[in-house]
């Protein structure tokens, strides 16, 4: 018998920590496998952040307790889901009306209705106006304004803007979780400017390309990605 391939034996490992990793026979998995099992029936793309993903974000924001997360790009609201069972007030911004009312089905169905607030409209129109309030709400020595915790996980093209936004929007010591960097630089190309490029000459801001590899999107192809993180140190630095 030939021994596993790279990539069998990625999955191997996957199935081990799934297993021994992830929450079973609690409210919360069978809330997170519904979002999974809802979404995939009302014909969302299988894009959203892996089991294992989600618990890690879960446990980034306990880290910093995070008392109020950003989410840009909602998809069904999974990763919305494992915010909120952190305890962190999550408001997500989806620009697509039906991913947007799935995304409300299944976190309504978690009993995280009060935590999180998803807001449908283009991510580019609604940013402006939460950096307004914002500001408004540090002009007012109130940070309540501010976030602890932004993830993005939208359109790869636009990680540069969105970034920018959210470095005026997280708070001084909160963090930037970019999903989906390595991919996305891989596409663009060495000729064009990638997310890395420009974090890297932004002041105030601290950052980091973590390499992953997982199967869990089921393609061999697809195994090899890795995120951005950051840590915003001033504000001002977009």
């Amino acid at each position: 018998m030939s021994p596993p391939t790279l990539y069998q034996r990625i999955q191997q490992i996957d199935s081990q920590a799934h297993a021994a990793l992830l929450p079973t026979n609690t409210p919360l998995a069978t809330a997170l496998s519904h979002a999974l099992t809802n979404s995939a029936a009302q014909g969302l793309p299988p894009i959203t952040i892996s089991p294992l993903q989600g618990q890690y974000l879960a446990i980034q924001a306990q880290l910093i307790s995070a008392r109020r997360v950003l989410e840009v790009g909602t998809l069904g609201g999974y990763s919305s889901i494992w915010f909120a069972s952190s305890g962190a007030h999550v408001t997500s911004l989806e620009i697509d009306a039906h991913h947007c009312a799935v995304a409300v089905e299944n976190v309504q169905r978690a009993g995280y209705s009060d935590s999180v607030d998803i807001v449908l409209g283009d991510a580019m129109d609604t940013l402006p106006r939460l950096a307004a309030a914002a500001a408004g709400a540090a002009d007012g020595k109130d940070s309540q304004g501010l976030f602890d915790l932004v993830f993005i996980d939208a359109d790869w093209d636009m990680q540069v803007e969105y970034f920018a936004w959210a470095v005026q929007l997280v708070r001084p010591g909160g963090c930037i979780y970019v999903d989906n960097a390595v991919r996305a630089a891989l596409e663009q190309g060495a000729a064009k400017e990638t997310l890395v490029d420009r974090v890297g000459g932004m002041e105030g801001v601290q950052a980091t390309l973590v390499s992953v590899v997982s199967g869990h999107k089921g393609r061999e192809e697809q195994m090899f990605d890795g995120f951005l993180l950051a840590i915003v140190k001033e504000k001002g630095g977009a």
